[in-house]
């Protein structure tokens, strides 16, 4: 299984519950390792499996519950 880890700057959010929301929306994803956002820094650190899940699907999962992708 490969490894990669990236950053998304992620706009939209309101408060940490928001962070939350995100955040279990991208570790449901198939593929998906781990994730962590940050609401003060509005960024999104996920490590994924790139053989299972596109950079491209992590941003429609983010986007699709209502946030904005940078």
């Amino acid at each position: 299984m490969n490894k990669e880890k990236i950053s998304l700057q992620v706009k939209g959010m309101s408060c940490a519950s928001c962070a939350q929301s995100i955040e279990k929306a991208l570790k449901n994803t198939k593929g998906v390792m781990e994730a962590n956002v940050n609401f003060a820094t509005e960024k999104a650190t996920i490590s994924f499996d790139p053989e299972r899940v596109s950079l491209e699907k992590l941003k429609e999962v983010v986007e699709s519950i209502g946030y904005q992708v940078l």
